[in-house]
């Protein structure tokens, strides 16, 4: 009987995360992938939003949850919940970027990173 390849840790990281996201209904979900550049601080940028703070604050807490449940990690470090425009959740090698629309926008994470390979995640809307 073949024996199943290890998945690797961060492919389980990103795979908890972009479930959790569509889970609620995230827009837009990307994954911005880093690993083939040099000198990046982090693996990957996983991006969405949100269309209202309370979306984006039930976003950010299911990420959280599903995370800690499917790998045991807890975030690094995250920022952003006093208005909840732009939440950033830091898993050390991914960091989530989980928006309001008009901030997205207004940020444009994929164009600043535009050397990164985009991966469009498809939420059968």
């Amino acid at each position: 009987m073949p024996r199943k390849k290890k998945q690797d840790p961060r492919e389980i990281l990103l795979e908890a995360i972009v479930t959790a996201m569509t889970d609620k209904k995230a827009r837009n979900p990307v994954i911005l992938d880093f690993s083939a550049l040099k000198g990046t601080l982090c693996d990957a940028f996983v991006i969405c939003h949100g269309s209202s703070r309370t979306q984006v604050e039930a976003l950010t807490d299911h990420v959280i949850g599903e995370v800690k449940k499917k790998t045991g990690l807890n975030p690094v470090h995250k920022e952003g919940f006093e208005n909840a425009e732009w939440i950033l959740i830091d898993y050390f090698d991914v960091v989530i970027h989980i928006f309001q629309e008009e901030r997205r926008k207004f940020y444009n994470l994929e164009q600043l990173w535009a050397d990164a390979q985009v991966i469009r995640i498809d939420t059968h809307e």
